[in-house]
């Protein structure tokens, strides 16, 4: 830049890159529709999946989990990165509707550009965007139908909706049986509201022959029995946690021991042995039979527990030892001498299951954390299974917590489309034009679902406009049929948390990336 007097006057550092008005705003709808492209095709129970590569290592994922795929793939531009941000928002309040949030994204960024094209101001725009997000969000409370944590029947469909379509088809029944009673277990109603802490849910995955979900009233922990005397089995399990090591430590200070004789290597040598011996006494006095040390066992320890008949795992992990205190009601102690019958957890029974060398902990009464066991015949299958299973639970938890649900299949976007143009209608002006583009942006779900499931897009939508608009408010598209049927008869349900969640993020992000009009990007001297 120069002035009148010809002299170049500096305003901007060399490192830095301008993107000036347009070019910047055209910029953030590409990125936008370009990331919502990406995912589209894996949304819905017919979606595809990605496998995503790490270049010079064995790291494969095959997933259709939007935040997983957006994660792993890393983007540079800045606009693209508000939009991943969407969906890990999604992930972390959710647990579900990541895909759903960021097609929106795209879906609401290239309505906008087609209204830029039209003449359309972008703050107009970011006006109509907000009144049409506003009415979206008061239009969804209408459409929300209330539900009780007693009702297992519409909680196990709820979970259903969320892993249909996932690696897990093949044991979903079982595998929402599994989730409700997990989270059932573990919810805690307190007055009229009930809360879920999704941490007291622990999912442990094993690879074996058969593809398998089971809920445990306990624990399980990656470890076996330290001696082959120790009993395979326990019924009536009184358990100690230990957070010490059960040998002899060594001092503080340094301090030698002077021994000059025979007599006196025997007398230190038998001390010794009596001081681990009376730990291993302290156990059986206070009638514990099942000891989790955090640290290590001396092997004399070892021998005296298995000689009566207490079942010893040594160097559990710190996670493991405080989830399995959490599950039988026990609480950690630092050594043997703290222990009391307050202290010592209880469960029904402890089995070691050799073929897959783990301890199971089970039978534990109103346990305040669960474990879930997911088998699977490869570790892709068994990591797909573990965030179909992770996806459910915090639906189930959301549906809980919230009292709400939402029928799905593209119902719900369907009618919102229609009464938002309804409202678009009462505004007037350009604001209209903006709450109408707003309004066709929601369409975008019912045609990704068609177009996923190899169905004609235009025609598909077209029958669903025509059925909301004679009142079905809850029909939606049968994915394998083809056919506009009541989603709510179909049990086709999704937490009210993940639909305004997702609607909430995805308007708030494009209106953020339509009123950005200049991009000043700086770099490092590495990138320059």
């Amino acid at each position: 830049m120069s002035s009148r007097s010809g002299q170049p006057v500096v305003i901007l550092r060399d490192n830095v890159e301008r993107v000036p008005g347009q070019e910047a705003l055209r910029s953030n709808i590409m990125a936008a529709k370009v990331l919502g492209n990406t995912v589209r095709t894996t949304l819905g129970p017919r979606g595809m999946d990605k496998m995503l590569v790490t270049q010079g290592s064995d790291d494969i994922v095959i997933t259709n989990d939007g935040a997983t795929i957006l994660h792993q793939i890393h983007v540079q531009h800045p606009g693209a990165k508000l939009v991943v941000e969407v969906a890990e928002t999604q992930d972390d309040e959710c647990g579900d509707g990541t895909t759903t949030a960021v097609v929106m994204v795209g879906s609401f960024m290239e309505q906008a550009e087609n209204l830029i094209d039209t003449g359309v101001h972008p703050s107009v725009i970011a006006k109509g965007y907000n009144l049409g997000m506003m009415k979206a969000l008061e239009l969804l409370d209408d459409l929300a139908i209330a539900v009780t944590p007693k009702d297992k029947a519409m909680l196990k469909q709820i979970a259903k909706t969320a892993m249909t379509g996932k690696s897990i088809e093949m044991i979903i029944d079982k595998a929402c049986d599994v989730v409700v009673e997990a989270v059932s277990n573990v919810a805690v109603t307190t007055g009229k509201k009930t809360i879920v802490n999704e941490d007291d849910i622990l999912v442990k995955t094993k690879r074996s022959e058969t593809m398998d979900a089971e809920m445990i009233k306990g624990v399980l922990i990656d470890k076996t029995r330290l001696d082959a005397l120790m009993p395979k089995k326990i019924k009536g399990v009184k358990a100690a946690f230990i957070a010490n090591p059960l040998e002899i430590t060594k001092t503080q200070t340094k301090s030698k021991i002077k021994i000059t004789s025979h007599e006196q290597l025997e007398a230190f040598s038998v001390a010794e042995r009596e001081t681990l011996r009376a730990m291993a006494e302290k156990f059986v006095e206070n009638g514990v039979n099942v000891v989790l040390c955090q640290k290590g066992i001396a092997d004399p320890v070892q021998y005296y527990l298995a000689e009566n008949g207490i079942y010893a795992l040594e160097f559990v992990a710190e996670k493991d030892l405080k989830y399995a205190a959490k599950a039988l009601g026990g609480q950690i102690v630092n050594k043997p001498e703290d222990l009391t019958p307050e202290v010592i957890g209880t469960a029904g029974n402890l089995e070691m299951l050799e073929d897959i060398e783990m301890t199971k902990l089970s039978g534990c009464k109103n346990p305040q954390a669960v474990t879930i066991l997911l088998r699977g015949s490869s570790q892709h299958l068994v990591d797909e299974l573990e965030r179909a299973i992770e996806d459910a639970t915090r639906v189930v938890q959301d549906v809980i917590e919230d009292g709400a649900y939402l029928i799905g299949g593209g119902s719900v976007e369907t009618e919102l489309a229609l009464r938002l143009r309804e409202y678009a209608a009462t505004e007037g002006g350009r604001v209209q034009l903006a709450i109408e583009g707003y309004a066709k942006a929601f369409e975008i779900i019912p045609k990704t679902l068609a177009e996923n499931s190899g169905f004609d897009t235009v025609d598909k939508v077209i029958d669903l406009r025509q059925a909301h608009a004679t009142g079905e408010k809850y029909a939606g598209l049968n994915v394998f049929t083809g056919k506009i049927v009541d989603m709510k008869s179909e049990g086709v349900v999704e937490p009210k948390r993940v639909k305004r969640q997702a609607i909430q993020s995805a308007s708030e992000t494009a209106m953020l990336l339509i009123r950005v009009d200049d991009m000043m990007i700086s770099k490092s001297a590495g990138q320059m």
